[in-house]
């Protein structure tokens, strides 16, 4: 019986501790729904982030990119300066979405390669371009998506020099291939492993990619072999899958997602969330509707 009080009265301290944050929130609200917002124009026609709250669909994160640092100290998003006309609906709407709740983070790198070798071999000059970028956007993060390779040495470098530019708040983000977080290899080169033993308490979470052949969330399995591990805690790895089969092998239609997405739930209470690559054909909606993927699997996530 005394067990038991002790039990209930832990219980009762533990929301308590919840409810007036001094337990981070990750720990009870974290698991995040998080899209990734490439394409920005299907065609002539641009793709809105705004349907994504205006709809309620639980998303918690929004993801634009790609970044790249380019010769002499060059930013493009995409094909384009950040400051192109074209662009300047979308960073209202990415603003609206923050003052409604939403973190806005970009993304540096991905599959156009370049980008961290130049962090890593002219930090003094690549760097400040990187920060006037997250300045000027007032961005919420941002998503280091290393698929070059990289030392573990300037990915450090990198990580430090953003904590102390942004402060405690400012996610930082990587996108790595899910066997690099299962003791496999992948595309950075890095090991990741020790980049947690370095600066795990400094990075918010892994978008961690089960698609394009590094991985699947058609059962638990994947994501169970990294967690098994005993280095990257489920609170900070983010199951990733592709929205469409057109975006990259590995698709995982929604019931199956679902289901997988409630056993890791079940299995992980403290389970970091679901990103889907990418917003703008999402199905079951497709381009006329790609919220609907945010919708359905949310409340999922969040059960």
């Amino acid at each position: 019986m005394v067990w038991t009080m002790k039990k209930i009265a832990a219980a009762g301290l533990a929301v308590l501790l919840v409810l007036f944050g001094a337990v981070p929130a990750s720990a009870a609200t974290g698991r995040r729904v998080i899209v990734y917002y490439q394409t920005i124009y299907d065609g002539s026609t641009y793709v809105s982030p705004l349907a994504l709250t205006q709809n309620n669909s639980g998303v918690t994160d929004v993801v634009v990119g790609a970044i790249h640092l380019n010769d002499g100290g060059v930013v493009h998003l995409n094909d384009d300066p950040p400051d192109a006309a074209k662009f300047t609906q979308m960073w209202q709407d990415l603003g609206t979405l923050r003052s409604q709740g939403v973190h806005t983070l970009a993304f540096v790198g991905g599959a156009a390669q370049g980008s961290f070798q130049k962090l890593e071999n002219d930090f003094d000059t690549y760097y400040p371009v990187l920060r006037k970028l997250i300045q000027d956007y007032s961005l919420s993060g941002i998503d280091l998506d290393v698929e070059e390779h990289m030392s573990n040495a300037a990915m450090n470098r990198l990580i430090d020099a953003l904590r102390a530019d942004f402060g405690a708040d400012f996610l930082i983000t990587l996108a790595p291939v899910a066997t690099e977080l299962s003791g496999g290899g992948g595309l950075s080169g890095m090991d990741y492993d020790q980049l947690y033993r370095d600066r795990g308490a400094q990075i918010s979470w892994f978008n961690t990619q089960f698609y394009c052949g590094w991985g699947s969330l058609q059962d638990t399995s994947g994501y169970d072999g990294i967690i098994g591990r005993g280095v990257v805690p489920a609170s900070k790895v983010v199951a990733g899958t592709v929205t469409n089969p057109a975006n990259c092998s590995g698709y995982v239609d929604m019931p199956t997602l679902q289901s997988t997405v409630g056993s890791l739930v079940r299995k992980y209470p403290d389970f970091g969330g679901i990103d889907g690559w990418e917003y703008f054909n999402s199905l079951p909606g497709g381009t006329g509707a790609p919220w609907q993927w945010a919708q359905q699997i949310a409340p999922t996530v969040k059960a």
